[in-house]
């Protein structure tokens, strides 16, 4: 397969299939000049493709948060204009890997915070997630961030009360 022909690979199928998320994942993580046409991806009027460059692009920067870095503005942008809850949830932990400023992190826990009123419990899961992430990074949120985990493990859903008992723990808060 062509190296252009990446977003090719995120064709088809139904919202139930991450497709070949994963091939292009282990392809991007092993040629990071193909990362820009991935993270285009994001942007794609398919929202299969939409959907699964989420998650490729969220599966890379696990190992490689540096390559995010010249997208920042963009994806904070995505993340308050982002409807679809598959690419909310990404949004959700990719956004907090991202070097913030002190005005940016402020955005970003906004827009975390705006996420647990989704219908989604796995967005709900992920921004608990991403805000626990943002709180190990920056300790002036770790009160705010620690009064919703513990909100969360008394009225969350199943998910989101078991990741916010762990995140709790990762905190040292209990």
């Amino acid at each position: 397969m062509l190296r252009k022909d990446i977003l090719a690979l995120l064709v088809g199928g139904d919202r139930r299939s991450i497709g070949h998320a994963d091939r292009v994942a282990a392809m991007v993580s092993n040629d990071a000049e193909l990362f820009p046409k991935l993270i285009a991806g994001l942007w794609s009027a398919d929202p299969l493709v939409r959907m699964r460059a989420a998650d490729a692009t969220e599966k890379v920067t696990r190992e490689h948060r540096g390559l995010l870095r010249p997208y920042k503005k963009e994806l904070l942008g995505l993340m308050s204009e982002a409807q679809e809850q598959e690419l909310r949830w990404h949004l959700a932990v990719m956004v907090p890997r991202l070097l913030l400023n002190a005005k940016e992190q402020q955005v970003a826990m906004s827009l975390l915070s705006g996420y647990l009123e989704d219908r989604s419990s796995i967005v709900k899961t992920f921004a608990l997630q991403g805000l626990a992430d943002l709180a190990e990074a920056e300790p002036r949120f770790r009160p705010r961030v620690v009064e919703i985990l513990r909100e969360a493990v008394r009225n969350g859903t199943p998910a989101m009360k078991a990741r916010s008992r762990k995140l709790l723990i990762r905190l040292g808060r209990i």
